[in-house]
């Protein structure tokens, strides 16, 4: 008979759980070692003998006990190789995949893996602007090193703050801009450029002694116009860089940017005019004609030798001919005048005269007699009263001997040139001044006839030493000593260089220079004038060749000047 085991239950004596876990082949082969002697025959001689301890019951086919009879079976060692091979054994399971849609690639892709890369936010300044893996050496990066580049280093630890906190920096940062007190005056600099121009250049520009126009009319008018605002920044900051040894940067930058500035609002305002009409000279305002009589100045006072005041006296001419009408008349009267002085003035020194038809025919729109100025009507220019027609006269004078030198003529003159010469100098006598004679405008009247005879005699006579010579630069210095030089209020001074020009053309003794060169120095100290030192080294570079002989090459100053490459104003 054979007997069969039932269902057995193992008391927890392998590991806890294998209850309720699956099929373990290595647990099986345990199973059937330790059940190998479990069936056995009756007849056998060798059967198994069971113990109390072993076994408690055997359940056979006749037995009629239905409950499960828990037997302790026996344990044997199992070799620990073949476990191994059992678990190498074991199956892996691949779980199914979705087929993703679409056409199969013929090569499909290859993920590629993501290398994690934390970005430091302690590097160096270097490294962060390159956006370079900074190795964060101290005090400077070893990568920056191998680069030779300067390492910024690290930025210093901050506090910690919370987001309400930073927020609240970020609006204590940010400033609450005013808008400008004065359109065009922004910062410091500018401002005193304004105060040099309202209480030393408006000055010193200024021809009369009982009012100021570029104080009473330019300034209001800036005050209400950018462009004319710049011009005047321009021609105040271009005096005080002319007359500094070492001038600072951001004096020489803010005179760039006014005069970048004026130059271009002055563009607009013209290119405006020409588009509301075909004749775009009759619309023009005041405020650009003035800005045109500014930046006019600024080259005479800036020392300009390239003749840039040339285009800026032209296109004053061609507003003042073309525009018949102004709606300030006194800025219409002050703009003529200044115009005509300069103008007059510039044909002492110029190689080319540049006295044309548009000259003669603003001064005879000047309600003017031949060649006399009313002293009425000469409210800023002065002691010019009366002696502009004297100068464009000598002036022709000079042009015709001129030609006469460049042909080689025996003679330099003619009759007719004599002619006119003996007409200029019988109205010289007979001029008379308009000034009361206790004013410095009467002495400085006197110093303007004088030197206007002394440009009429060295255009005629010889360029030598002579008495004739000699007396009219001394009564010319005596005028020039009356002047009072510490008390005037400098409505004198400012006019005085032409006639220190013409006096030291005309000094041929030695010991007149000295005295000259001093007032040049006066001149220099109070007005700071750029061109004041060009006209003086002319004068010395004529003084030197007549020291040297060379008397006759003095004469034709102007081709002196122009031999140098410098065209200037003597005003």
């Amino acid at each position: 008979m054979v007997f069969c085991l039932g269902t057995i239950r193992y008391p927890g004596i392998l590991a806890g759980g294998m209850e309720n876990a699956g099929p373990d082949p290595a647990q099986d082969l345990r199973r059937r070692s330790t059940y190998s002697t479990s069936t056995y025959s009756t007849t056998s001689s060798s059967s198994p003998e069971f113990t109390n301890d072993t076994v408690d019951s055997v359940i056979t086919p006749d037995s009629d006990d239905d409950q499960s009879v828990e037997i302790v079976p026996k344990i044997e060692e199992v070799e620990e190789a073949s476990i191994d091979r059992l678990e190498e054994s074991k199956p892996t399971v691949t779980l199914p995949t979705p087929r993703k849609r679409g056409r199969p690639r013929k090569h499909p892709l290859q993920e590629q893996k993501k290398a994690s890369h934390s970005r430091s936010k302690t590097g160096c300044g270097t490294c962060r602007r390159r956006k370079k893996k900074c190795d964060e050496t101290k005090p400077s990066c070893i990568n920056c090193e191998k680069n030779n580049v300067v390492c910024d280093g690290y930025e210093p630890k901050q506090p910690w703050r919370s987001g309400k906190q930073r927020a609240l920096t970020v609006r204590h940062s940010i400033p609450a801009e005013l808008p400008m007190l004065v359109e065009g005056v922004e910062g410091s600099v500018d401002q005193m450029f304004f105060h040099h121009f309202t209480a030393q250049v408006g000055k010193v520009l200024s021809l009369t002694d009982h009012q100021n126009p570029f104080l009473e009319i330019i300034v209001p008018m800036a005050m209400g116009h950018t462009g004319l605002m710049h011009s005047l920044l321009y021609l105040s900051g271009s005096i005080l860089v002319a007359n500094e040894p070492n001038p600072k940067a951001d004096w020489e930058e803010r005179q760039e940017h006014h005069s970048s500035k004026a130059m271009r609002l002055l563009q607009q305002d013209l290119a405006s005019t020409t588009s509301n009409g075909t004749n775009a000279v009759a619309h023009i305002g005041d405020p650009s004609i003035a800005q045109t009589l500014v930046l006019c100045l600024q080259t005479v006072c800036a020392g300009d030798l390239t003749g840039s005041y040339r285009f800026h006296l032209n296109a004053m001419k061609e507003m003042l001919t073309r525009q018949q009408h102004f709606p300030n008349e006194q800025l219409r009267q002050f703009i003529l005048e200044f115009l005509l002085y300069h103008d007059y003035s510039s044909s002492i020194t110029s190689l080319a005269n540049p006295l044309d038809q548009r000259s003669i025919d603003l001064m005879a729109g000047f309600k003017l007699p031949e060649f006399m100025i009313q002293p009425q009507a000469g409210t800023l220019l002065g002691v010019m009263d009366g002696l502009f027609g004297f100068i464009s006269r000598i002036r022709q004078l000079r042009d015709q001997i001129r030609e006469r030198r460049a042909l080689n003529y025996a003679h330099w003159w003619d009759a007719a040139i004599m002619d006119d010469a003996f007409a200029i100098d019988n109205a010289l006598r007979m001029w008379q001044c308009v000034h009361p004679p206790d004013t410095p405008r009467y002495t400085a009247s006197l110093l303007y006839r004088q030197c206007t005879w002394l440009y009429l005699h060295r255009t005629i006579q010889h360029s030598r030493p002579s008495p004739a010579f000699k007396q009219a630069v001394d009564e010319g210095l005596g005028y020039l000593r009356s002047l009072p030089w510490d008390t005037d209020d400098g409505s004198t001074q400012s006019i005085l260089l032409m006639p220190l020009f013409l006096l030291g053309c005309a000094a041929f003794e030695p010991a007149q220079r000295p005295e000259i060169s001093d007032a040049f120095s006066r001149l220099q100290q109070w007005s700071s004038l750029g061109n004041i030192k060009y006209a003086r080294m002319i004068v010395e570079q004529i003084w030197q060749m007549m020291d040297e002989g060379r008397e006759a090459e003095t004469w034709d100053w102007e081709t002196i000047i122009a031999r140098r490459g410098w065209d200037f104003l003597v005003t």
